[in-house]
């Protein structure tokens, strides 16, 4: 290995970046099985020919990233970006172990091999999506060794959420609507509006606006991507898995009380001014970000709680 990634310039992202690529050996190898496992997917990925007509895994994909703007899988495609900038930012970390060659980790590869035939014979994507994650997880052992399996195994767990899973998701979101509709419902009772509870729906009881929390507005969307940013910020905040645990279970909590204060301005908003202008917070762009609120602020707070309180550990 030639270069020193000291030597780089911070800010200079071109000299940075060309001395990692020179420290980085084994490369010719790993891009090659690399090209070789993708073609695979690309190839003979997606079985289900009569859904998307391409036997490409990745068009099976961009159908469900993209079948319409609303999508619950939308946030998939930006995954990848997000796990190459972890990388990107746990380089020195990477670059300094003994990365060589580890033969054992072929057994990850045909784990996902294994994973995708499944999948494939079962016309279910979504375990060839995961076969594909597993596949070059396994891929970057053999050509970098095990301590990268062990210090690479969080960006990669990231991919998780390239998996659409928002069909199969869909037994939480009657819950999730459930939940925020009382929770609405109660605090207008607090602020002294009338409003009537029918299941999902609040109905003024002078005929003034209703409306229903639908399953586009359970909050599915903004519970993963709550979980993605909670998952991002412990990992990259603290070594300790305990410590991790507790910024994903924060995920759901803030997600259902962000997705409560948008509520409850709809209903507020309807009360003053009727039923279009209730429609107009619930389409808002601005008002749409109301449920993140809560995900940011609870997250930077108890990061810095923790860091304070129990010390901060190296990310």
């Amino acid at each position: 290995m030639t270069g020193n990634l000291s030597d780089a310039k911070p800010d200079s992202f071109m000299k940075d970046a060309a001395v990692c690529w020179r420290m980085l050996p084994n490369k010719a190898f790993f891009f090659a099985l690399l090209a070789a496992w993708l073609a695979l997917f690309h190839f003979l990925g997606n079985s289900i020919l009569g859904y998307v007509h391409s036997p490409s895994l990745f068009a099976w994909l961009d159908n469900a990233y993209n079948t319409s703007s609303e999508s619950d899988d939308g946030y998939g495609s930006l995954i990848p970006f997000v796990v190459v900038g972890l990388f990107w930012w746990k380089r020195k970390q990477l670059l300094a172990l003994r990365l060589e060659p580890w033969w054992p980790a072929i057994f990850i590869v045909a784990a996902g091999a294994l994973l995708h035939y499944c999948g494939y014979i079962l016309q279910q994507p979504r375990f060839s999506t995961m076969a594909l994650v597993i596949g070059i997880y396994g891929l970057t052992g053999l050509a970098w060794g095990r301590a990268w399996l062990v210090e690479s195994i969080f960006p990669f767990w990231l991919f998780v959420f390239s998996v659409p899973l928002a069909a199969w998701l869909l037994p939480l979101t009657f819950p999730l609507r459930l939940a925020v509709t009382w929770l609405t419902w109660a605090a207008a009772q607090i602020m002294l509006i009338d409003v009537n509870r029918v299941g999902t729906a609040l109905i003024d009881p002078n005929g003034q606006f209703q409306y229903d929390v639908a399953a586009a507005c359970s909050g599915m969307k903004s519970l993963v991507s709550i979980f993605l940013l909670s998952t991002i910020y412990g990992c990259i905040l603290f070594r300790s898995l305990k410590r991790r645990l507790v910024f994903v279970a924060l995920a759901l909590p803030l997600a259902v009380l962000g997705n409560f204060l948008r509520l409850l301005c709809i209903v507020v908003a309807g009360k003053i001014g009727g039923q279009s202008a209730g429609n107009f917070v619930h389409e808002n762009a601005v008002t749409s970000l109301l449920p993140y609120i809560p995900a940011f602020a609870g997250v930077y707070l108890l990061g810095n709680w923790m860091e304070k309180k129990l010390g901060k550990e190296a990310a």
